[in-house]
Formats: C-alpha cells, sequence, structure tokens
C-alpha cells in the first residue's frame, strides 16, 4: 500500500513521532477467529450497507465475559450468540458484547451481529454518476489496509487475526460483484427478480483488511495460469487496455512462484481496476483491486512501466502480505519490501541487469528524499498515531533496498533458499521482522543481525565521501572514504555504519574484470593503500553499488571520464557524471556529451542530460538539442525537462517547435510544455513573450486531451511558473472546477501554490478562497491536492485551511501531510522578506555568470589549440 534512536534526534531530520503518537501493540486476543460470514445488501443510490455479520470465535481461554469489537459509524441493530440475544454497548467506535455464559475453551461462539452503515466515510465506497461527472460509472468497492474494515462491518480488525471469510451479497443487474476467493454461487433474488445475490468463499485464512467486494458493470476478460483463472475486470470498452496492463500477469505467476519456491496459493487471482481509487492498487487475497488510471492506451504504453510494476508490485504481496501476513503494522515493510523489491526482480528478468539497477537506484532516491526533506525513522517501530503513517518510503522504496542487500552478503543461491524458507515455514501465519532473520540463520547459516541492526532498527544511511590518489613510486592506490552523515548526540564510531566495501580498479585497455579489494569501512575517515601493478583508469566505489548510500566522488578529471565510459556498472556510470557535471568546465561538458552519444543504457543517457543541464555553460545547448529527436523517449524527456533549466530563446524555439510537433510519448509532450513555462518565467532581454506563450498553452488545454491528462497537466504545470502573470492564474483556476477530468483538476489544484507566491494580494485572496472551498471536498486525492497546494504557499494565511483540513479529515495520512505543511507555510512565512526581493536580481546574476564562463571556457580551449 507512514522512535525514538539515538540518530533521529539531530538538526538535519525531524522527527517521525507526532504529537499525539504513542507505542501501539495488538490488542489481547479472547480468542481466536474461525471465520468470518458477512451477509449483505448494498443500497448503491442511497449508499447504505445493510445485514449482519456472523464470526466464528474459538476462545483460547476460560471466563472472558465480555468481547471488545472494532466498528465504526455502524448501526448496531441486534447482537446474538446462537440464537440467544446478548447485551452490548455502543459508542460509536467499539462495540462491547457483554457475554450472558463467559467463554470455554471447548464451545466456539457464533457472534451474529445486524447491522447497517449510511454513506460510509472509509472502508467502503460508493461511486456514481452525478452533475459535474455524468459519465463516472456506477461502482462499490472496499480499502481495508490498514484498519478501514472497521467502517464497513464489525470485527477484530487487526491483522494479528487469521480466518477463512464468506461474503454474500445482494445488488441489482447488471451489476458484477467479485470478492475473495471462490464465487460458489449466483442467483436471482427470491423477493425481487431485478437483483442478483453473489456468494463467495474464502477457504484460506487471512486478516480482515484483505477482505474486499468490488462491485460494477465490468467488462470481463479471461487468463489462466496453470489451471487456476486470471481474469482482469474493467469498466466496458477499455478491454484492449486491460490486455495491454496486465497481459503479462500468468508470466509473473510463474516467475515469483520460482522465485518464492511455493506455487500461487490462491483459487483465482482476480484484478479489478475501479475508478476513484485512492491509491495505486491494493492486494486484497486473490483479488487486487487497482486504479482504473493504471490502465495504458497505446501512446500510453511507449515510455510508462508503472503500470507493469504495480501489476507485479500486488501479485508478489499474494505471497509476502496475503500468504504470510504481517502480525503487526510495525513489521509492514517486510511485505512492502518485498513486494517493490519484486519490482526490481520483474525488471531484471523482463529487461536485464543494467534497468534492474537504475529502477534499484531511482527507488533509493525515492527513501533518500523522504529521509532528508521530511523525516528520518526506523523501519521498524510501534510509536505512531494511526498504523497508516507507516506506509512510506522507508518501507516500500528502502525496504527493497535492504532486500537487495541480503542478496548481495547472501549471493543468488543462498539469498533464493532463505526466501524459500520464510515463505514455506510461515505460509498461511503471521510473522515480525525477527522471523525473517530466523529464516535466513536456518537456511543458510549466517547472521545478518549487522545489517539489519543498521538498516532496519534504525533510520538512515550512510553518505560517503570518496577521495582518490596515486603514488607511482610505490605503485599505490590511495582511496580515502569519509562518512559525512550527521550522527546526532553520540559522536563515538557506533554511530557510523561498518560495512565491508569491495572497490575496484579498471583499466580501459585490459580485457580483465576489475582488479578487487574489500574493505571495512567503520570510522568516520579512513584512508586505505592498494598495491596495483600500475595506475588505474578508474576507480569503482563500492562494486556493483548494492549498499543503499549515498556517494559523492572526488577524483580527479581524468578517472571520472574513464569511469563514465567505461564501468560496466550504470550506476557507477551515473555517479561520474554527477561528480563531472560538478567540476563544470568545457572538458567536463566534453565528456558527458561522448556519453550521451555513445552509452549504451538509456538510464545512463537520461542522466547525463540532466547532468549537462547542472553545469550552465551556453555550449551545453548545442550538445543537447540534437537529442530532442533520439529514439529513446526517456531521453528525450529528459533532455525537455534540462532544456528548460537552460533558459535562452534557443531553448524556447527549439521546445516550442517539440510542442507543436507532438512526440510519440505523453511525456516528452508534457515535459516540453513544463519547461516552456520555465524559460517563460526568467528574466533577460531575449525572454519569450509572455501573450504568445500563454496561447501555446490555451491551445494545448484546448486540443491535447488525453491518457490520464499527462500532456495538458505539463500545460498546467508551465502555466504555474509565470508567477507574475495573472492571465495564467485565470486559467489554472479555470480547471480547477468541478466537471474537469480529475487528473487534469488535480493539477491544476496543485499548481495553484506554485503560482501564488508572485501574484498580488488581490489574487493570493482569489486563491485561498479557491482552496479554502476546495478543502472541504471529502476525495481523498483532492484534500492532498488542496494541502500540497496550500504547503507551496507563502502566506500564513494557509495554515488555517490547512489546520481545519487536519482537524476535520477522517483520513490519517491527510492530517499528517496537512500538519507538516503547516510547518513548511510557517518557515516560508517567517523568513526574511528580503529573500523574495533577491529572487529576480539574483536569477539575472546566474545569467551573466553563465555566459562569462562560457566565453572564458570558449577562449582557453582555443587557447590550447593554438
Amino acid at each position: 500500500m507512514l522512535q525514538s534512536h539515538f540518530d533521529t534526534e539531530n538538526q538535519r531530520h525531524k522527527s517521525f513521532v507526532s504529537p499525539g503518537a504513542k507505542p501501539q501493540y495488538n490488542p489481547d486476543r479472547p480468542g481466536q477467529v474461525k471465520h468470518i460470514f458477512l451477509d449483505l445488501s448494498l443500497d448503491i443510490s442511497n449508499q447504505v450497507v445493510r445485514g449482519t455479520c456472523k464470526i466464528t470465535l474459538a476462545p483460547v481461554c476460560n471466563g472472558v465475559d465480555r468481547l471488545h469489537l472494532d466498528a465504526v459509524n455502524l448501526n448496531i441493530e441486534s447482537v446474538f450468540i446462537g440464537e440467544i440475544s446478548q447485551k452490548f454497548d455502543y459508542d460509536g467506535e467499539h462495540l462491547d458484547i457483554e457475554l450472558n455464559s463467559p467463554t470455554q475453551i471447548n464451545r466456539r461462539l457464533d457472534i451474529i451481529i445486524a447491522y447497517s452503515v449510511e454513506k460510509p466515510t472509509r472502508g467502503i465506497y460508493f461511486i456514481h454518476p452525478d452533475e459535474h461527472y455524468p459519465n463516472k460509472p456506477t461502482q462499490v468497492w472496499t480499502q481495508g489496509e490498514d484498519e478501514d474494515s472497521r467502517f464497513w462491518f464489525p470485527c477484530f480488525d487487526y491483522p494479528g487475526q487469521l480466518s477463512t471469510s464468506e461474503i454474500r451479497v445482494k445488488v441489482p443487474k447488471p451489476l458484477k460483484v467479485v470478492s475473495n476467493g471462490e464465487l460458489i454461487d449466483t442467483e436471482e433474488d427470491a423477493e425481487n427478480k431485478d437483483n442478483l445475490v453473489y456468494h463467495w468463499l474464502q477457504k484460506q485464512v487471512h486478516p480482515t483488511y484483505l477482505m474486499t467486494l468490488a462491485v460494477g458493470d465490468f467488462a470481463e476478460i479471461s487468463d489462466q495460469w496453470h489451471d487456476k483463472p486470471v481474469t482482469y475486470y474493467v469498466e466496458k470498452g477499455r478491454e484492449a487496455d486491460a490486455r495491454r496492463t496486465m497481459g503479462k500477469t500468468p508470466e509473473m505467476m510463474e516467475f515469483l512462484s520460482e522465485k518464492y519456491a511455493y506455487p500461487y496459493a490462491f483459487p483465482k487471482y482476480a484484478q479489478v481496476c475501479v475508478d476513484d481509487f485512492i491509491f495505486g492498487g491494493m492486494e486484497n487475497t486473490s483479488t487486487t483491486l487497482l486504479t482504473d488510471r493504471c490502465l495504458l492506451d497505446e501512446k500510453a504504453i511507449v515510455d510508462n512501466r508503472n503500470a507493469e510494476s504495480l501489476v507485479v508490485h500486488e501479485l508478489a504481496h499474494q505471497w509476502f502480505g496475503d500468504l504470510v501476513v504481517i502480525k503487526h503494522w510495525s513489521h509492514a515493510w517486510v511485505k512492502e519490501g518485498m513486494a517493490s523489491y519484486s519490482e526490481v526482480m520483474w525488471t531484471e528478468r523482463e529487461y536485464g541487469s543494467q534497468e534492474a539497477d537504475y529502477y534499484r537506484l531511482q527507488q533509493a532516491r525515492r527513501y533518500i528524499n523522504e529521509d532528508s526533506s521530511r523525516y528520518r525513522r526506523p523501519m521498524v517501530t510501534h510509536v505512531y498515531r494511526e498504523a497508516i503513517e507507516l506506509y512510506d518510503r522507508h518501507i516500500y522504496e528502502k525496504g527493497s533496498c535492504v532486500y537487495h542487500m541480503m542478496r548481495a552478503q547472501l549471493g543468488e543461491e543462498l539469498f533464493w533458499s532463505a526466501v524459500a524458507e520464510f515463505v514455506n515455514d510461515n505460509a498461511h501465519q503471521t510473522v515480525e521482522t525477527i522471523d525473517l532473520l530466523r529464516a535466513i540463520e536456518k537456511a543458510t547459516g549466517r547472521n545478518l543481525t549487522f545489517l539489519f541492526d543498521q538498516y532496519v532498527y534504525r533510520g538512515g544511511h550512510p553518505d560517503f565521501k570518496v577521495t582518490y590518489a596515486w603514488d607511482g613510486d610505490a605503485n599505490l592506490a590511495k582511496v580515502t572514504v569519509e562518512q559525512t552523515q550527521v550522527t546526532g548526540k553520540d559522536k563515538n564510531k557506533e554511530s557510523f555504519f561498518d560495512l565491508r566495501i569491495p572497490i575496484g580498479f579498471g583499466y580501459i585497455n585490459q580485457a580483465d574484470e576489475l582488479k578487487v579489494f574489500t574493505v571495512r569501512v567503520s570510522e568516520k575517515e579512513q584512508s586505505f593503500y592498494f598495491p596495483v601493478e600500475k595506475k588505474p583508469d578508474f576507480i569503482s566505489f563500492d562494486v556493483g553499488n548494492h549498499y543503499l548510500k549515498t556517494v559523492t566522488l572526488e577524483y580527479p578529471i581524468p578517472e571520472l571520464k574513464a569511469q563514465l565510459l567505461h564501468d560496466e556498472n550504470p550506476v557507477s556510470r551515473i555517479y561520474a557524471a554527477e561528480a563531472l557535471a560538478k567540476k563544470s568546465g568545457l572538458e567536463a561538458v566534453k565528456a558527458l556529451s561522448e556519453s550521451l552519444k555513445n552509452d549504451g543504457f538509456w538510464g545512463v543517457r537520461v542522466e547525463v542530460a540532466k547532468q549537462l543541464a547542472s553545469v550552465q555553460l551556453d555550449q551545453v545547448f548545442d550538445v543537447l538539442v540534437e537529442y530532442l529527436s533520439d529514439e529513446n523517449p526517456y531521453v528525450r524527456r529528459a533532455v525537455a525537462q534540462s532544456l528548460g533549466k537552460i533558459k535562452t530563446n534557443s531553448s524556447y524555439q527549439a521546445l516550442k517547435k517539440l510542442s507543436q510537433a507532438g512526440d510519440a510519448s505523453y511525456y516528452v509532450e508534457a515535459a516540453a510544455a513544463t519547461s516552456i513555462g520555465s524559460i517563460a518565467a526568467t528574466v533577460g532581454e531575449d525572454k519569450p513573450d509572455e501573450s504568445e506563450v500563454i496561447k501555446l498553452f490555451e491551445n494545448i488545454l484546448q486540443s491535447k486531451a488525453g491518457w490520464n491528462e499527462v500532456v495538458r497537466n505539463g500545460a498546467i504545470a508551465g502555466l504555474s511558473e509565470l508567477k507574475t502573470s495573472e492571465a495564467a492564474l485565470n486559467l489554472i483556476l479555470d480547471y480547477t472546477k468541478l466537471g474537469v477530468p480529475q487528473p487534469l483538476r488535480l493539477g491544476a489544484i496543485r499548481a495553484l501554490g506554485k503560482i501564488s507566491s508572485g501574484q498580488s494580494s488581490a489574487n493570493l485572496e482569489r486563491i485561498l478562497e479557491r482552496l479554502s472551498k476546495i478543502s472541504q471536498e471529502t476525495f481523498f486525492l483532492t484534500q492532498i491536492a488542496v494541502a500540497s497546494s496550500l504547503g507551496q504557499m507563502e502566506d500564513k494565511k494557509a495554515v488555517g485551511i490547512l489546520r481545519t483540513l487536519a482537524e476535520q479529515t477522517p483520513d490519517g495520512r491527510v492530517r499528517r501531510f496537512a500538519e507538516e505543511q503547516i510547518e513548511q507555510v510557517v518557515q516560508k512565512s517567517s523568513s526574511n522578506n528580503a529573500v523574495n526581493d533577491l529572487r529576480s536580481e539574483l536569477e539575472e546574476l546566474k545569467k551573466q555568470n553563465q555566459q562569462l564562463r562560457s566565453r572564458l571556457e570558449s577562449l582557453e580551449a582555443k587557447s590550447k589549440m593554438q
């Protein structure tokens, strides 16, 4: 599907623990839930669920006379044990049942609760057309993770309880119902021939948060894996998109069954694409729900693998999460980390090792960004307000990186043996992090506690600065490694990471592999001396780049150039490109240009294009513009983004031409539009005419409606760069109205925050008024967009809207995000106002400096040629 420790309290990293957070544990267990049976009727037009919930409970001890169930905003009509009515208390959040007879270990209880829920705020969602969106489908779907099942049926709502389940539900024709397990019956309702009753049975145990319903007039596309049905449910008319998006599912099932050494465990696998889904996907047992925005058309598939990654991620949960269930939310990284690492594994299988390395680098970057800009926390922690706060970059992306480090430590054979041991030993049971360590030791004899202590049970990662020098007299290569991360109050060496890191030395004209030495890095700064026969051409730190880390390379330019052009590992080449760009100068540009032209892997070329833009020399434009027509869409996109940072008329004209001609990729067109806005916002004599730019954006907005509104959102983002333009603001405001396609409307809402910084006081009031009104809407993604927009503002009036949103939202993530945005607004609005006055002057100085440096570099190059 977001604690304290010694290295979480420092000036650089905010605390994860919010006010009101406290240690959270599973409740005492009065018994083992054996089965849950929901017999329901849906009144879709009135958004009502009505029926009974029968819970079969096997007591674990004698003498319990009161049961405490989770049930939020339900109408509890009656409670029976068998045929005997029971007294109960209900406070709107919990149902307390006073048992007529205390529990006995040898006597199971059949608890039958008659209830209803009207217009639920969470747990179950009713989707239907309205005056603003008349073409929206009629659907009902559920979302249980983390603790939202309690909003649509009474239950013991925590992952430590596993049971079988059964759902019988009445819906009007022609709607279909998809649920967990097997469809055991479909029949006409005896009382109303216009209704159908669907009866689903889940025979394998699972937790309440994985119980699901999905109702809609779906097209049903059938596939198969071995003898098990694989089915894709989508809105009618999108059958081709379904095949395009989910068609590799049987291959993925085969792949993961082999990797985990445990065949797919459930009787069928269904994927249901639903409207207005609040996440990307949710791995309900045997029935994954996906957002319909993942469905790809013919053009989107050109450079969008996100949908493929989403499909394999949710499928991987059928093992990690559904077959092997976490016992407590604090261990969610075990399942989310492996599901995220399965994205890497599938990329490796389908596209090769370089693509997998690059994919993993992108995951690491997303985690590192959260660690540096949001908060730092241990991956395992019991301290939070709501469990959903734990679902962040730390458990997904960092979790993936931890699994990869385990694989690197153990080697291929032992790693997969350990995974097989973990899955087979714990199938249909609950686990904690320690169970993973135990499985590793049982299968391999290896103790990886040292890795978990450093990366799982405490926050952070190492930040390495690596320098190199050559001693020709002694034929010694000197490599100095410094750990630069802030270590908090504890300054002793235990605050630093203790890792065995391979360092390789490479030679351009030598067919042999790298000459590799492994060293123990455990102190703030260490120098290592390596005897090699001759001076190496390049140095590769952490050969294979298996450790989660940041790296700053401080090598001479010749070694960086050689690494960029000749290191086999794409991540090492990317690190070299970053280091070269910091050197600046034409020599760096020349090396980067050669890589952009010749590197065989598009991911490196993407990174090189981005780094070229940071060099800030006029000569860079001539290098980049050629690659606007590169055969690879990812490279074209990166070039379009980079040209937006070279704020010249030439860049504008090139991007304008691309935007008018179009591209085979939605994302390239979007990047071009956004970059045009960035260039138009610059200061200088060759600044594009604002009215011309706005007209260009108007044309895009009128003519480029399409898949998920990617291109039009690019234009909206471009408009948001024109921070002093009232005309740009008016356009953006138009697209925040109800009735605008949701993806485009969300982009426009977010854009209001960015454009606000240069607007007049009157226009600022218009923005705040609009955001205040939109903040009253209840849709999760709309609330997140509003909070994001307000967080970009520098006016304290935004704080009041954010505070109201935080207090009124029923969603824990919205609440936390709004609170974090309040902090940002306060910091921005409290800063020196003179900073704002200096922005345009600083931009002009940067431009003048770039022109001067470019001329100097050219003169220097000419003098060397004479």
